[in-house]
C-alpha cells in the first residue's frame, strides 16, 4: 500500500518526515582514489601492512620461479619414462597414462563405456539439482531412478536381478574417481534425512528416543571413521544369517553413512537450538500439529543457517573417501598410489600427489562457492 501523504508541520509543530531532498554529498575518499592508490593504501597503508606485503613478495619470488621451471618449462607432457627422467622436469605424460585407470581403476576395458555413462548422468543430475527452479519432490525420485540406472550400469543387475545384455562386473572391479563419487555423494544425500531425524530425536521429550539419538551421535562421534569402516567390513557379516552376504562397498557406504549421519545430526540441532522461541510459539499459536511446526517453519529456517556447517562436513567426508583404501578398496586417490607401484613409472610421486591435491582441492573449491551462491540466494528475501 501506498502511505498516505502527510501535510507540512504548522508552525511550532514538530516533522517525522523530511519534506525536502538532502543535497548530494562526494563519495567517500576511498572510492575516488584510483586503483593504483587503493592498492597501495591497501598493502602499503601501515608500516604492519608493508612488511607483511613485502615478506610475501620475497617469499613468492624465492618459490614461483624453481617452481615454474620444474612444472611448465622442463616438464614433459609426452612421451614415456626416460623422456621425463632426461628432462629433468615434472612428468605429466605419467598422469597421462595413468589418468583413465584413476577413474575406472581396474573395471574391464572393453566396457568402460558403462563407467562413462554413469559419470555422464552424473554430471546431468548435478546440473540440474544446482538449480533453484528445479527444486520439488520429482528430483528426489529423479535421483532415485538414477541411481538405479547407475548401479545398474555399473554391475550389470539391481537388487540381484541381472540387467538384460549386461555382463555383470564384480564391485571389487569397480575403482578410481567413480568410487568417491558413490561414497561422498551418495553418502551425503542419505545421511542429510537420517541426521535431521537424529537431531530431532535428541530433541525429543521422549526419553526412550531422546536416549536411542544420543547414543547413535555420541558413539560415532566418539570413535574414527576408520573403526567404523572396520566394524562394517569385518564385524558386520559375522552376524549376518548364514548364506547371505553383503558387498563390501555397499558395507562402507553404509559406514559413510553412519558416521556423516551422527555429525549432521549435531549440525542441525546446532540449527534448531538458533531459532528463536518465538518462532516455536507462532507456530503453536495457528494451530500447527508438530510435524507441520517442523516442516513448514523451523526445519527451513534451521537448515539455511546451517549451511556453512553443512558444507564443512560434506568436504571433510568428500576427502575421507580417501580411508577406504585400509578395506582394500581402490577409490581415486587409492589407484593413484598403486600407479606409483608400476616398474614402467618409478620415481613420480610428486606428480601424482600434486594431481590427486588439485582434484580434490577443485571439488571442495566448487562446494564452498556453492554454498556461499546458496546462502545469498536463500537470504534474498531477509534483505530486503
Amino acid at each position: 500500500m501506498n502511505a498516505p501523504m502527510t501535510a507540512p508541520p504548522k508552525s511550532g509543530q514538530i516533522a517525522f518526515v523530511r519534506g525536502e531532498t538532502l543535497p548530494g554529498r562526494p563519495p567517500p575518499d576511498d572510492v575516488r582514489l584510483s586503483m593504483a592508490k587503493r592498492i597501495a593504501l591497501t598493502y602499503f597503508g601501515s608500516p604492519g601492512n608493508a612488511v607483511i606485503t613485502i615478506a610475501c613478495i620475497l617469499v613468492l619470488a624465492w618459490l614461483l620461479p624453481p617452481l615454474l621451471n620444474w612444472a611448465l618449462l622442463k616438464a614433459t607432457w609426452t612421451g614415456n619414462a626416460a623422456a621425463c627422467r632426461e628432462a629433468g622436469g615434472a612428468c605429466w605424460s605419467f598422469i597421462r597414462e595413468k589418468f583413465w585407470f584413476s577413474v575406472f581403476g581396474l573395471y574391464p576395458f572393453e566396457l568402460r563405456w558403462r563407467p562413462g555413462t554413469v559419470l555422464v548422468i552424473f554430471a546431468a543430475m548435478v546440473t540440474v539439482s544446482v538449480q533453484q527452479r528445479f527444486w520439488s519432490g520429482k528430483l528426489i525420485y529423479g535421483w532415485i531412478a538414477a541411481l538405479a540406472v547407475m548401479w545398474g550400469l555399473m554391475g550389470g543387475s539391481v537388487l540381484g536381478v541381472a540387467v538384460p545384455g549386461l555382463t555383470p562386473v564384480p564391485t571389487r572391479l569397480w575403482g578410481g574417481w567413480l568410487v568417491t563419487v558413490f561414497l561422498a555423494v551418495f553418502g551425503a544425500a542419505l545421511a542429510y534425512p537420517i541426521g535431521i531425524i537424529l537431531a530431532l530425536g535428541r530433541r525429543s521429550h521422549r526419553p526412550f528416543v531422546r536416549f536411542v539419538c544420543v547414543c547413535w551421535i555420541e558413539f560415532i562421534r566418539g570413535v574414527p571413521l576408520i573403526s567404523i569402516l572396520f566394524i562394517a567390513t569385518f564385524i558386520v557379516p559375522l552376524f549376518m544369517p548364514t548364506g547371505v552376504e553383503l558387498d563390501r562397498l555397499i558395507r562402507a557406504q553404509i559406514a559413510f553413512i553412519v558416521f556423516a549421519a551422527a555429525y549432521m545430526a549435531e549440525v542441525f540441532r546446532g540449527g534448531l537450538q538458533a531459532i528463536p522461541k518465538g518462532q516455536y510459539e507462532g507456530a503453536d499459536s495457528i494451530g500447527l500439529n508438530y510435524a507441520q511446526k517442523m516442516r513448514l517453519i523451523v526445519l527451513p529456517q534451521a537448515l539455511k543457517i546451517t549451511i556453512p556447517a553443512q558444507v564443512n562436513t560434506f568436504i571433510g567426508m568428500f576427502k575421507d573417501t580417501t580411508l577406504v583404501l585400509i578395506i582394500g578398496i581402490f577409490d581415486f586417490f587409492t589407484t593413484l598410489r598403486s600407479s606409483l607401484g608400476d616398474s614402467n613409472w618409478l620415481g613420480f610421486a610428486s606428480e601424482a600427489y600434486l594431481y590427486a591435491a588439485t582434484v580434490y582441492f577443485i571439488c571442495c573449491y566448487a562446494m564452498s562457492k556453492y554454498s556461499q551462491r546458496l546462502e545469498v540466494v536463500l537470504n534474498e528475501g531477509q534483505r530486503r
